[in-house]
C-alpha cells in the first residue's frame, strides 16, 4: 500500500461530537445526556434526507435545525442566548487527545479533512483547535451541496488533492462513512471506538440503557452494507506506523 494522502472525516474521528455534553447539561440540567445524543442522531438524519430530497441546507443549518428538534421534542424551552451558547460548542469540539500527535506523525503525507460540515463551520473548528498549519486542506461538502454518503462527495478528495483513490487512506470512526468510502474505492481505516464486547457488557450493567449506551449500539458499530473497511484500529495514535507500513 503506497499511501500519499491521508484524508479525515471530522466529527467524531478528529473532533469528539460528546464534547458538547457539557454545556447541554449545564444549560439544561438534568437533560443534557438525551439533548447530546438526540442532537447529534437528528443532525446526521437530516443530512441523509435532505440528500435524498435535493432539498441541500449548509450543515450549520442542519445542525440549528436539529438542535431546535431536539429541544422541541423534548419539551424545554429556551432563549436566543442559551441556544446560542450550545450551537457555539460545534465550533469549539475538543480534539481526541490523540489527534494532533498522529497528525504531526504523519506531516511528510498529504493531509486533509473531508467533513459534511460547512466551510465557516470548519475553518473556525480548525483554527480553535490549532490544527490549521498541519492541513494541507479543508475540503466541505458545501463545494458540490450535498452530504456523504454521496460517492460525489469523496470524488473531492481527487479533485482537490490531486492523489487518486488508491493513494489515500480515508480514516473515520463512522461506520456508514467508512462503508461508503471504502464503496467508492478508497482505502479505508476505521475507528472502532466501541467494540460488540464492550456494548454487551455497557448492556449487562444496567437495566435501562443510557441515552450515550442506545446512541453507541446504532451509531459506532460496523453497517451491514456489504463493505468492509480495509483497517481496524482503535485509537489515532495507531496510524503513523498503518501509513508507513511498519
Amino acid at each position: 500500500m503506497t499511501i500519499k494522502a491521508v484524508v479525515f472525516d471530522a466529527y467524531g474521528t478528529l473532533y469528539d461530537v460528546q464534547s458538547v455534553a457539557d454545556i447541554t447539561e449545564e444549560t439544561f440540567p438534568g437533560y443534557g445526556e438525551i439533548i447530546t445524543q438526540v442532537w447529534r442522531i437528528k443532525q446526521l438524519e437530516y443530512t441523509w434526507l435532505r440528500s435524498l430530497m435535493r432539498q441541500y441546507r449548509d450543515f450549520s443549518v442542519v445542525t440549528r435545525d436539529a438542535l431546535v428538534y431536539t429541544l422541541r421534542c423534548l419539551g424545554l424551552e429556551y432563549d436566543d442566548a442559551s441556544f446560542a451558547r450550545i450551537m457555539e460548542k460545534y465550533l469549539h469540539l475538543d480534539l481526541y487527545p490523540d489527534a494532533l500527535l498522529a497528525l504531526e506523525a504523519m506531516a511528510e503525507k498529504k493531509l486533509a479533512i473531508l467533513s459534511n460540515g460547512s466551510p465557516d463551520m470548519l475553518n473556525a473548528l480548525v483554527r480553535n483547535s490549532g490544527l490549521r498549519p498541519i492541513l494541507d486542506a479543508v475540503i466541505s461538502v458545501d463545494a458540490i451541496r450535498i452530504f456523504k454518503p454521496s460517492p460525489e462527495v469523496y470524488a473531492l478528495i481527487e479533485s482537490t488533492l490531486k492523489i487518486p483513490p488508491a493513494e489515500v487512506l480515508f480514516v473515520s470512526s463512522n461506520p456508514w462513512d467508512a462503508c461508503a468510502a471504502k464503496s467508492f474505492g478508497l482505502n479505508v481505516a476505521w475507528i472502532e471506538r466501541v467494540t460488540p464486547e464492550a456494548m454487551a457488557l455497557a448492556c449487562l450493567e444496567s437495566e435501562t440503557l443510557p441515552p450515550l449506551t442506545m446512541f453507541k449500539a446504532i451509531r459506532t458499530q460496523m453497517d451491514e452494507l456489504g463493505f468492509e473497511p480495509d483497517h481496524r484500529i482503535r485509537t489515532l495514535s495507531e496510524l503513523p506506523r498503518l501509513v508507513s507500513g511498519r
